[in-house]
C-alpha cells in the first residue's frame, strides 16, 4: 500500500530537468509546484513534522527558491500561503530574462482534513457570498503582497489554487488598481455563478447568457444608479492592462464558467449588444442583490482581461478535474485564448 510519504515525496515534474523561464509550460509547472508546496507545508504542520520529517521543501528547492515567510490564518493558525525568493536555479537555461521572478507568493486552496477544514469551508462560503475581502485571511494576504512587491521591485508572481486562487485574484486586482501589474497564475479559480457552461445545448446556453446580461445590466442601473455604474466602468477599464493567467479544466464546474464568461463578450459584440455585454460583465446578479439589501459585496471573480489556458483532456472525477496536480503534467491537451477588455 502506498504511504503518505510515497505520495508527497514527489517534488514536481520529473521531465523538468531545466527551467526555460520563457516557456509557458515551464512557468505553469513551476507556479503549480510552488502552490503545492503550500499544501504540503500545511500537512507537515498538521502531522507535526515541520522540523525533522518535513516533506515540503523539495517543492521549491528543486527550482532554486528558498522559503522566506509563512502566511498563517489568525483563526486556526493554519498555513495558507508562503513567500518564496529565487536564490539561483541550476535548471535555468541561458541568462536570466525579465520573465524570471525575484519572488513568488503562493496560496493554497481548501484542505479536506479536520485541522483546517472548518476554517477553509467558512472562507469558501465567504467566496460564494462575495465577502472574501472582509476576511482576516485575505487581509493577511494582501498586506503581504503590498509589503513584498516593492521589496522585489514588483517582479513577483502571485499564484493560487481554488480558494487560494480567489485570494490571489482579489489581491492582484487590488494592487493593479494602484498601477502595479503582477504576473498572476490562477489555477481552477472559482466562478460564483449558475453553471450555465455545463448545459450541453449551445442555443439554450447562449440564450440564457443573453438574458442574464440584459437582466444584470438593468439591475446595475436600478441598484447603483448611472453615476455609480459609470464609476464602476472606469475602475473596470483601469484594470484591463492586468492580464492574469487562468488555468481552467472544462470538466471542473467550479471554474469552467470562465470559458463562457469571456466568450459571451465576443458574442454580445457580434449581435450588436456589446455595450450591454461590457456592462453586465462587470457585475453579478448575486452581488447586486446583496448591495440592494444593504450588504457590502465585492465580486472578486469578475475581471476585464485574461490569458486563459483550458485543459481539454478527460477527467475521471471531480477531484482530478479540480486538482492542482494536473498542471505540471507534460502531456496536457491545452487550448490557449487571450481576452482583452475594450
Amino acid at each position: 500500500m502506498t504511504s503518505e510519504r510515497d505520495i508527497f515525496s514527489l517534488s514536481g515534474p520529473a521531465y523538468l530537468t531545466h527551467i526555460n523561464w520563457d516557456d509557458h509550460h515551464h512557468r505553469r509547472s513551476v507556479a503549480a509546484c510552488l502552490v503545492q508546496g503550500v499544501y504540503v507545508l500545511e500537512r507537515d504542520r498538521q502531522l507535526n513534522r515541520m522540523d525533522t520529517d518535513a516533506l515540503a521543501a523539495p517543492w521549491w528547492e528543486s527550482f532554486g527558491f528558498k522559503l522566506v515567510q509563512l502566511l498563517l490564518d489568525d483563526t486556526d493558525f493554519s498555513i495558507f500561503g508562503a513567500i518564496y525568493e529565487l536564490r539561483h536555479s541550476s535548471f535555468s537555461q541561458g541568462l536570466p530574462s525579465q520573465t524570471v521572478p525575484n519572488a513568488v507568493i503562493a496560496f493554497r486552496g481548501t484542505i479536506t482534513k479536520s485541522d483546517s477544514l472548518s476554517r477553509d469551508l467558512e472562507l469558501d462560503l465567504h467566496v460564494i457570498r462575495h465577502g472574501l475581502h472582509q476576511t482576516s485571511r485575505f487581509q493577511t494576504a494582501v498586506e503581504a503582497v503590498r509589503k513584498f512587491a516593492p521589496v522585489y521591485a514588483n517582479n513577483i508572481w502571485l499564484c493560487g489554487h481554488s480558494l487560494g486562487s480567489a485570494i490571489a485574484m482579489l489581491a492582484g486586482k487590488g494592487i493593479a488598481e494602484q498601477g502595479v501589474l503582477l504576473e498572476t497564475f490562477l489555477f481552477n479559480p472559482p466562478y460564483v455563478s449558475a453553471p450555465i457552461e455545463r448545459i450541453k445545448d449551445r442555443k439554450l446556453r447562449t440564450g440564457l447568457r443573453i438574458a442574464n446580461s440584459f437582466i444584470t445590466a438593468g439591475l446595475a442601473f436600478a441598484v447603483k444608479g448611472i453615476s455609480h455604474v459609470s464609476t464602476s466602468n472606469e475602475l473596470f477599464c483601469a484594470l484591463s492592462s492586468w492580464t492574469p493567467c487562468l488555468f481552467i479544466n472544462r470538466a471542473d464546474h467550479i471554474c469552467s464558467e470562465y470559458i463562457g464568461y469571456f466568450e459571451h463578450r465576443k458574442h454580445m459584440d457580434a449581435i450588436g449588444a456589446g455595450k450591454i455585454g461590457r456592462l453586465a460583465t462587470q457585475h453579478s446578479i448575486g452581488g447586486l442583490f446583496l448591495n440592494a439589501v444593504g450588504l457590502e459585496s465585492q465580486p472578486f471573480h469578475l475581471i476585464p482581461s485574461a490569458n486563459m489556458c483550458i485543459n481539454l483532456g478527460s477527467a475521471a472525477d471531480f477531484m482530478q478535474a479540480h486538482g492542482i496536480h494536473q498542471w505540471w503534467s507534460s502531456d496536457l491537451q491545452l487550448q490557449f485564448n487571450q481576452y482583452r477588455f475594450s
